[in-house]
């Protein structure tokens, strides 16, 4: 790598070593069938593939699948990038004809479903009447500590964040990945697993924008707040409306915006 700097006087470049975020294909499969391929951060692999299952309404709760392994694929040398998952007798098998796979990208997420209403998948879990209440200044404070815990951020500065949080602000696990979605699985897999679910009375972080797709896994997985560094979209916004969650955006130094759920938040 040649680092150009034109603050510099003169002008230098610099070639040194950099170290860089790792992306690399995830192909999930269910039964040995294909499902779906994702651009991930190899780690927490099982996690990512448990939670893809949960946020697309596959799988609610770790009863659900009998053996989830990381297997060997076709690379050369092996980069084992496959997750297969069984999952129980009592579980009806995912579609998986060409028109309905899912193919997602470090950036965009889920892409390529069959149709628009296969984009909205409903939560079997109700969050309108969570309790939940968390004062402004707990949640003023939860950017930083997402960010004092991204060890991987630290060394590429090229990676996403999802955290699971307490009420008090405590956090519970956190995940990088250069994708924002597969953050969030890997944090709702983890749960999944440790049979957490629903997440009533937790506040899930991310390091970035608030998308329909973030609201919808949060939603999924019985969350009754997200909250973002950066902006919602307009469907996230609805979504979190109907569902009956409370969406914060722009949580940055001693100012949010709430766009749903205001009650949640107390000053």
């Amino acid at each position: 790598m040649v680092r150009i700097d034109l603050g510099a006087t003169p002008g230098t470049s610099l070639r040194r070593p950099d170290e860089l975020a790792a992306e690399e294909p995830l192909e999930i499969r269910v039964r040995k069938q294909p499902l779906a391929v994702t651009m991930r951060t190899p780690g927490h692999d099982i996690d990512l593939a448990m939670g893809f299952l949960l946020s697309e309404g596959l799988i609610a709760v770790a009863e659900d699948v009998t053996t989830a392994q990381l297997c060997a694929g076709t690379d050369t040398p092996n980069t084992y990038n496959v997750v297969d998952i069984v999952l129980g007798a009592h579980v009806p098998a995912p579609v998986t004809d060409l028109s309905r796979n899912f193919y997602t990208t470090s950036s965009c997420g889920v892409c390529g479903k069959a149709s628009i209403d296969a984009v909205r998948t409903r939560s079997r879990f109700d969050v309108t009447a969570d309790p939940l209440r968390v004062p402004a200044t707990v949640l003023a404070g939860l950017p930083d500590q997402l960010r004092a815990a991204q060890r991987t951020f630290d060394r590429t500065g090229g990676l996403h964040a999802a955290g699971l949080f307490t009420a008090d602000g405590r956090l519970l696990v956190l995940r990088e990945d250069v994708g924002r979605h597969n953050a969030v699985d890997k944090v709702l897999g983890w749960a999944l697993r440790e049979g957490r679910l629903p997440l009533a009375g937790h506040v899930l972080m991310v390091s970035g924008r608030a998308s329909f797709e973030l609201t919808q896994k949060a939603w999924m997985a019985g969350l009754p707040m997200l909250a973002a560094v950066s902006a919602p979209s307009t469907l996230a916004v609805e979504l979190a409306d109907e569902a009956g969650m409370t969406l914060v955006g722009f949580l940055r130094g001693t100012t949010m915006n709430v766009y749903a759920g205001v009650e949640r938040v107390t000053v």
